[in-house]
């Protein structure tokens, strides 16, 4: 193996010790702070959730339904195994768009934007931590992101409601104070990508309606593009010239994702009587719209799930997989990693010595973190696609709907979660937790140490393929 200087092997054990810190002390790693900051969000929302005032009249809840909707509603993903709308309280329902908000701004971010509110300035620690929260390439900016995610939040959550209250009000004769509700409800769901619904059948009943499927389909992207993105937008405006890597890729993606899920819906449900087959061509296409974009992490859905044809449902598997935009509040293995390994197969096809996207070359390290993120994310759908079908009644392709939906935190559901077993909903609620952190953020987090190494073995090229 490759030394440097003054390398004896004396010292080879002292090179295996941890660098740094000493082992255990995980306040001082910011991936720990994020994971026990939504651990703990989930367990104070599974606490509040099985209180008496959280159910609805005559709606007995169970410890397990009360964590499934906690961690569903922590991690933005929108699978549930109770109604919202029936088996829930007020109370309950607030609690739930509490844990909305929370999950999706960020427990950590959220926890560092108030820390910064009231003193007026952020030590290098509470930085670290909102860097690994919000994705932040570099320290310097974490203030900037923070404060703009607020201010992004407050005005499209708001933006939103009020153009579905008014449609509430003036269209259906919705009662002001529900109304008001039910637009607060939807906006803040849809912005989160979380996909909760007050309505057993989602947005069914609306798939007629542009003025309650559009604000949603924009909040939904907005709120899945990521916050470095919007800010950056807003400050270069229309110099696209200074526009980052980061912020090209996932604008590209997105312009390209988008079309592909909408054509893909309208083709494979163009005449399927359950779905698009008796509507008017400006309903196929508004409803097509809404199920390419949901697939992005929303999980709001205008049609019927368990219509859907098997082709159809294979590409949403696929478009919720890739997910939307890094620190955004979408879920997946976000569309950077996505566009990352595309570009590293065209390389290798073209012959490449290096991997190059929109002029620049991306980093061995980055494309070996999209690798990690992209085999990891398979492992955790195929593992417990494989229990689920051999230990179920139901078929492959509903079991697979439904991991992929809790692994990239999307929510949409064929209709088969709340008739799954307890073991099988606990194995849900994992991969919704690990899915919603990332799993490189979940695996830093518990590595018991860091190692640092002075030394490199010698190369080898192992026949592939």
């Amino acid at each position: 193996m490759t030394v440097g200087p003054g390398f004896t092997a004396a010292r080879l054990p002292a090179l295996r010790q941890p660098a740094g810190r000493p082992r255990g002390d995980w306040q001082r790693r910011p991936g720990r702070l994020v994971v026990g900051g939504f651990a703990l969000a989930v367990l104070i929302g599974t606490g509040l959730l099985m209180l008496p005032a959280a159910h609805a009249d005559g709606v007995t809840i169970s410890p397990l339904a009360a964590l499934f909707t906690a961690t569903s509603a922590v991690c933005v993903t929108g699978l549930v195994v109770v109604d919202t709308g029936t088996a829930w309280s007020g109370f309950g329902q607030v609690v739930i768009l509490a844990l909305i908000q929370v999950g999706g701004f960020g427990i950590m971010t959220l926890a560092t934007l108030l820390g910064l509110l009231l003193s007026r300035r952020l030590d290098l620690r509470s930085r670290l931590t909102a860097a690994v929260a919000t994705r932040s390439d570099g320290l310097g900016d974490v203030r900037t992101v923070l404060l703009g995610a607020g201010v992004i939040t407050i005005l499209t959550q708001t933006g939103v409601a009020l153009v579905l209250v008014a449609r509430q009000v003036l269209t259906y004769g919705a009662d002001l104070g529900d109304a008001t509700w039910w637009g607060v409800f939807h906006a803040t769901s849809a912005f989160n990508n979380a996909g909760f619904g007050l309505a057993a059948d989602s947005l069914v009943q609306y798939q007629a309606d542009p003025w309650v499927c559009l604000p949603l389909v924009l909040a939904v992207l907005v709120g899945g593009i990521g916050f470095p993105v919007l800010l950056e937008l807003f400050r270069t405006r229309r110099r696209v010239s200074r526009w980052s890597l980061h912020t090209r890729i996932t604008l590209v993606m997105t312009a390209v994702l988008v079309p592909v899920g909408t054509l893909a819906v309208l083709a494979g449900e163009w005449g399927n009587p359950g779905t698009l087959g008796p509507m008017p061509f400006s309903e196929k296409l508004l409803n097509a719209l809404v199920h390419g974009v949901m697939p992005r992490t929303a999980g709001f859905n205008s049609l019927d799930m368990a219509s859907l044809d098997e082709g159809t449902l294979l590409t949403t598997d696929v478009l919720m997989f890739i997910g939307g935009g890094s620190a955004g509040t979408a879920g997946g293995i976000k569309m950077t990693t996505f566009a990352v390994l595309l570009a590293v197969i065209w390389a290798e096809l073209r012959g490449d010595p290096d991997v190059t996207v929109f002029d620049r070359r991306i980093t061995p390290t980055s494309q070996r973190q999209a690798l990690a993120v992209a085999l990891l994310g398979v492992a955790l759908v195929m593992v417990p696609t494989i229990v689920m079908s051999t230990t179920s009644d139901f078929g492959v392709s509903d079991i697979l709907f439904e991991v992929v939906s809790a692994f990239a935190t999307v929510g949409l559901s064929t209709g088969i979660t709340a008739q799954l077993d307890g073991t099988h909903q606990l194995m849900l609620v994992a991969l919704m937790f690990v899915g919603r952190l990332g799993p490189i953020t979940f695996g830093t987090a518990l590595a018991l140490r860091e190692r640092r190494r002075l030394f490199r073995h010698p190369e080898g090229a192992p026949l592939v393929g």
